[in-house]
């Protein structure tokens, strides 16, 4: 089989490394991976296995978390961090996303450490989930797409329209770009931004875990989520709220007063980086499905298939993306892909406590 993947973030060189892995054909068009402006291009992403009571994606997650550990011994050096994710809440309410991802976790037999009075998190409750952390995922797809040239797949360092490619199946992983090369996605695709900060501590070692480990603090209240510093002392913090539509190919400018805001929070909860100086700021896009579910299906009636919606949650996936994503193509039975079928758009957007 011929296959065109189109777009090199982590969606794209997951799927043409399996394709080539399975012996097929692979030719991947990407610009420069990682491309600076995709979504998976950043300083880190957060990987865990915690979603309220939704058994699939946790499921899939303790699937793909040893798989993170596998990588890290075939890389050059370890890019995923198993430091642990930190859920925090001011009440832990029943029926909460901190609630219950605590509940779900704790059935299916999980270990983890309820959180009632942190050494940095003053007045704050919830729990230490060891199972998980964080990823250098900028440096992750790199390495990706490192062994996607080793394994003999073809790379073109250009922009291409889908449209125009011959082979047995195209397949679009484009991100953010997605909705506007697969017109047909549109109703099931959309772009918004969210705000990504990096703080530049003075003494980053007091940022790292275990003191100091990737977390989210009442994230489907206030949306704000951050990391320990990483190995260049940065300490990122990123909201997930709302968003902003965005143009992928315009300009993107950070939402008004979203430094102020992040102060104003910081200012209450951890002071110290309040005060710590701004060294980059970043607006990354999120392709989100209606549903916060990926689509991995092919446009009816045609060869291509789109693997996208990530909804700002698809990157901790990445070990499985592959498998997922190839045997879509091959048309193989696979019990996880009927949640990621083409569907019909619902009427009303998914919210959840989903982040990057």
């Amino acid at each position: 089989m011929q296959a065109e993947v189109v777009g090199g973030g982590i969606f794209g060189v997951c799927a043409a490394l399996e394709l080539r892995r399975r012996g097929h054909r692979v030719r991947l068009w990407e610009a420069s991976p990682p491309h600076p402006e995709a979504s998976s291009t950043d300083i880190s992403k957060v990987v865990r296995m915690d979603y309220g009571r939704d058994v699939y994606w946790m499921s899939l997650m303790e699937r793909a978390l040893p798989l993170w550990e596998t990588w890290n011994a075939r890389m050059d050096r370890p890019l995923y961090h198993p430091d642990g994710f930190l859920v925090l809440s001011r009440h832990m309410a029943p029926g909460s996303f901190e609630a219950e991802s605590l509940e779900l976790l704790r059935e299916r037999g999980h270990a983890v450490t309820e959180v009632r009075d942190h050494p940095v998190w003053s007045g704050w409750r919830g729990y230490h989930n060891p199972h998980g952390g964080w990823a250098e995922s900028g440096e992750v797809v790199a390495q990706v797409f490192r062994w996607c040239l080793d394994a003999g797949v073809e790379h073109r360092a250009e922009r291409v329209d889908p449209q125009t490619l011959d082979a047995d199946v195209v397949v679009v992983a484009a991100g953010a770009w997605t909705p506007g090369l697969v017109p047909e996605s549109q109703s099931l695709l959309s772009v918004v931004g969210q705000p990504v900060l990096h703080f530049a501590p003075s003494a980053p070692e007091r940022w790292r875990a275990p003191r100091f480990p990737t977390w989210a603090a009442d994230i489907g209240r206030t949306g704000w989520y951050g990391f320990s510093a990483n190995a260049d002392g940065l300490l990122k913090v990123a909201n997930h709220g709302p968003g902003v539509p965005v143009d992928p190919n315009g300009p993107r400018p950070l939402p008004a007063g979203i430094e102020d805001r992040c102060r104003a929070f910081l200012s209450e909860e951890l002071p110290e980086v309040a005060e710590m100086p701004i060294v980059g700021r970043r607006l990354c896009l999120y392709c989100d499905s209606r549903d916060g579910d990926f689509l991995v299906d092919f446009v009816p009636g045609t060869r291509t298939l789109v693997a996208s919606g990530g909804s700002g949650h698809g990157f901790k996936f990445a070990p499985v993306l592959g498998g997922l994503i190839a045997d879509r193509a091959e048309g193989r039975d696979n019990v996880w892909l009927k949640r990621l079928a083409w569907r019909a758009a619902p009427e009303k957007a998914f919210e959840s406590a989903r982040n990057a």
